[in-house]
């Protein structure tokens, strides 16, 4: 299945899958919602319940990376953690397939972008991470991404570099600037604990729901990692800056996992492998229409050379950090 095809992924197409997949008639209600990646809609039943189906990208998770994600979700409500977990399906199973395009089903929930306002608001997002941190904790993924600096980081600048999307005038600051930071902070990770974690834990994947807290949504890129990835991106500025946030955050997850405090100094290599991360991520997608038009200057000459200095930047922050 190509992205080609995936483009082609029509209402009446979708409508058609999910009706079969779910095993209940559908009305032709079928309203896109917000995604890049993945194919994402509304859809309401005969009946009049909402369901959002969503159809991944083709290429970018095989079956079982897919089923790791959402035996996670699932685990995570059992635990009854608030997430939304994909639903049942006829079959049996929660991810099904149509014409090579893998998909799954959610329920409808309402809720409004998190605000952190409050030290209580802190305490609250640290309660629920150290929540599902104990949930991921207790069983392995083994289809995931792994982001140990040594692995996909490193694998991320190859790839970069190999294939040419650096401009011939910039390949060389940019080997050289990314050959340090993994130099600085490889063995930085060197026995640390990595365990099943959400992987892109920002306030917009978490929901203020009223009356029932704080409910964390969208696992597509639940990975392998040291816990402290899904904390500091919730923080509003640099590691140093916001160490009253990050306390906060610390309390409320020490009341359900320990938490390990010398893993606070990742913070800030993390914040620049997620760059690469970024970086790598972009370029796999330039030959589709919509990032082209979106991001028209992606890989020019200009588009390296403040890339660089941004990881220059960030590498001499790591120094001042580790000092």
């Amino acid at each position: 299945m190509s992205t080609a095809d995936f483009d082609d992924l029509v209402p009446d197409k979708m409508l058609n899958a999910v009706e079969a997949a779910l095993g209940i008639p559908m009305t032709g209600l079928a309203s896109p919602l917000p995604s890049y990646i993945n194919r994402v809609y509304e859809v309401q039943s005969v009946d009049g319940e909402r369901f959002i189906p969503k159809f991944y990208r083709p290429g970018r998770w095989t079956r079982e990376a897919l089923q790791e994600e959402h035996d996670f979700v699932l685990e995570c409500a059992n635990d009854e953690i608030p997430v939304i977990a994909p639903l049942i399906l006829a079959d049996g199973q929660t991810i099904n397939e149509d014409d090579g395009i893998f998909f799954t089903v959610f329920p409808k929930r309402y809720g409004r972008q998190l605000e952190i306002n409050s030290d209580e608001d802190w305490l609250r997002v640290g309660r629920l991470m150290g929540r599902v941190h104990a949930v991921g904790s207790q069983n392995e993924a083994h289809s995931r991404t792994d982001i140990h600096p040594a692995n996909s980081t490193a694998e991320y600048i190859a790839y970069l570099l190999e294939n040419n999307f650096v401009t011939p005038k910039q390949q060389s600051a940019f080997a050289d600037v990314t050959s340090r930071i993994l130099d600085l902070i490889v063995d930085l990770f060197s026995d640390i604990e990595f365990i099943r974690i959400h992987g892109d834990c920002h306030c917009g994947n978490l929901l203020d729901r009223p009356g029932e807290g704080i409910m964390i949504i969208d696992f597509d890129d639940m990975m392998i990692g040291p816990p402290i990835q899904d904390l500091w991106l919730l923080l509003p500025d640099h590691a140093n800056n916001c160490r009253r946030e990050l306390n906060l955050l610390l309390t409320g997850y020490n009341q359900f996992r320990d938490f390990e405090d010398h893993t606070i100094r990742l913070i800030e290599p993390l914040r620049a492998m997620r760059i690469i991360y970024y970086l790598a991520w972009c370029s796999r997608q330039i030959n589709d229409f919509k990032f082209r038009n979106t991001y028209p200057e992606w890989g020019s000459d200009a588009f390296w050379q403040r890339e660089i200095n941004d990881l220059s930047h960030q590498l001499q922050i790591i120094r001042d950090h580790l000092s």
